[in-house]
């Protein structure tokens, strides 16, 4: 390996941590986002229902309970994914090698 491929390859690794770093203050930014909104739905918003997470956990119709319902949900819904495309990228070089 000569240097210049290894400051190429260094620069590609400091890209890819700056890269996942946007990515995770992103979630948590929309993930905070849909917190606010479930906080603002619940205090401006009458006659609401209570949430239930996944249709099992039952909150209270307070704003505090909207607000904890946007965010997990929210939360699940991009974590998920994102969790499944971290992991097929960290591992699709594996595959590739052989």
């Amino acid at each position: 390996m000569r240097v210049d491929d290894d400051a190429t390859a260094g620069a590609a690794r400091t890209d890819a941590r700056e890269g996942s770093r946007f990515v995770i203050q992103l979630y948590v930014a929309l993930v905070a986002v849909a917190a606010t909104a479930g906080l603002l739905t619940g205090a401006f918003v009458d006659g609401l229902s209570a949430p239930r997470f996944l249709f099992l956990v039952p909150l209270p119709p307070t704003p505090l309970g909207f607000a904890v319902y946007g965010g997990l949900t929210i939360a699940l819904v991009l974590g998920i994914p994102l969790a499944l495309v971290r992991y097929v990228s960290q591992n699709i070089d594996d595959v590739e090698g052989q």
